[in-house]
């Protein structure tokens, strides 16, 4: 590299965004992910002894994926290569690929190849990839914010190591904004910069795990904000809320905001009001929440509320519970609403809760011997009479037979009542005919 070279290249990164600037060289620089490059971790452990096999990067943007590449490019040994999947084609991949080849031939030196949204290259894309991942051509690291068991094809998945990354948590992200401010080489540390708790507080929640959405408003309110007096620029909630583009909403995740609005969430759809379970739903999303919590609770309020009034009610909770897992956001936000209305406009029934009361009934009562009728007789039929006496109900009209299938010390008890709401209606009559045949002992 010349002397013009170098210079160009100095001025490329001093006018780079703040994220790519601040971004980190080596592990110990990295924040987040403890889980696989913690301390003593494999992925750590490899990339400090240089003895990678390919790899796979999946998790939500701005989790550290492209970071992760460029810290192994600082460190390894082999020579590092990047593709973008967006921009590059079949035919880059061959140039690099015959790059590769010569350098091991020459000089027997491996070549990590990073491919960047890998998910956007094809099958017939990945394919081209394929024999040189096999025959050590290369070392892949793909990156890929979609799920790599549906997004990359299989032969590449099984070659190699999958690494997912979680969105950061919000001590992550504000530990990253802190050492944009204070480093003075690639950040704001040359710069007097007051950023008030409540900016803070408000650029980190509204990133929602992402650290690059984090910085870039850091740096639009940082670039945009004039000094004031002393020199010093001020960022206060205001200036945060222009530059990460949405307001802010009085919503903590841990303290009352968090249970009072999942509260009427829940209250607004046992109350059947689809337009105010949607409210709450919005306010949730917009202010962050995590879509699995909201997920959870619509399952549980599936079986709590609605019960077998409606039996669809929690296939339809539980199937919006794996779609946040498998399509996740924002696109889930409508499976999320799509069962949020079901559930809302559902007919109730809590009787589901009997169960609670069946609990209490079996702490009370302790240890209570099975009806012999009803014991297993595949073992001890012949010696213990285990089974005997016991009548088939599929022998019978109805497919109902009336014989006692509590425990003696609970004969006659009755925990299930249900409603006479939806599909529970029907279980109601005929419950109530079985019920009724139980108590003229009829056959």
């Amino acid at each position: 590299m010349d002397l013009f070279e170098h210079s160009r290249q100095e001025q490329i990164q001093r006018e780079a965004p703040l994220a790519a600037r601040i971004r980190p060289q080596t592990l110990g620089e990295f924040v987040g992910q403890a889980h696989i490059v913690g301390e003593g971790r494999l992925l750590r452990r490899a990339i400090q002894a240089d003895q990678l096999s390919s790899l796979i990067f999946w998790g939500p943007a701005g989790t550290g994926k492209t970071t992760l590449a460029n810290i192994i490019a600082n460190t390894t040994e082999s020579h590092f290569a990047a593709l973008s999947a967006v921009l590059a084609g079949v035919a880059d991949l061959r140039e690099v690929i015959a790059e590769a080849k010569d350098r091991r031939n020459l000089y027997g030196r491996r070549t990590i190849l990073l491919i960047d949204e890998i998910h956007r290259w094809n099958k017939a894309q990945q394919d081209a990839m394929l024999p040189h991942v096999e025959d050590g051509t290369v070392i892949l690291i793909g990156a890929t914010t979609e799920n790599p068991y549906f997004s990359v094809i299989s032969p590449l998945v099984s070659r190699s190591r999958i690494f997912q990354l979680e969105p950061l948590s919000e001590d992550d992200v504000r530990a990253i904004l802190q050492h944009a401010l204070d480093d003075g080489e690639r950040g704001y540390g040359q710069v007097e910069v007051a950023v008030s708790e409540e900016a803070m507080a408000h650029i980190v929640n509204m990133a929602g795990g992402d650290a690059r959405n984090a910085l870039n408003a850091l740096e639009l309110a940082v670039e945009t904000t004039p000094p004031a007096g002393a020199g010093v620029i001020q960022i206060d909630l205001a200036v945060a809320e222009e530059s990460i583009q949405r307001r802010a909403l009085r919503y903590d995740k841990g303290g009352d905001e968090h249970y009072d609005t999942i509260s009427a969430f829940i209250k607004s759809i046992r109350g059947s009001d689809p337009d105010a379970a949607l409210y709450w739903l919005a306010k949730m999303m917009y202010a962050g929440e995590d879509p699995r919590f909201i997920a959870r609770r619509l399952v549980v309020h599936a079986s709590e509320d609605i019960g077998l009034a409606d039996p669809m009610a929690l296939v339809v909770a539980t199937s919006a519970a794996h779609a946040v897992e498998y399509v996740g956001m924002p696109e889930a936000k409508l499976n999320l609403a799509e069962a949020t209305l079901y559930l809302a406009t559902a007919p109730k029934s809590n009787s589901v809760l009997s169960i609670t009361e069946a609990l209490r009934d079996v702490e009370r009562e302790g240890e209570t011997d099975v009806p012999k009728h009803l014991k297993d007789a595949s073992r001890d039929a012949e010696g213990l009479g285990h089974g005997e006496g016991y009548e088939y109900p599929h022998d019978f009209p109805d497919r109902h037979v009336v014989q006692q299938y509590l425990p003696a010390a609970l004969r006659g008890r009755r925990w299930y009542k249900p409603s006479d709401q939806g599909y529970e209606g029907e279980i109601a009559e005929r419950l109530t005919r079985w019920r009724q045949d139980t108590k003229e002992g009829k056959q």
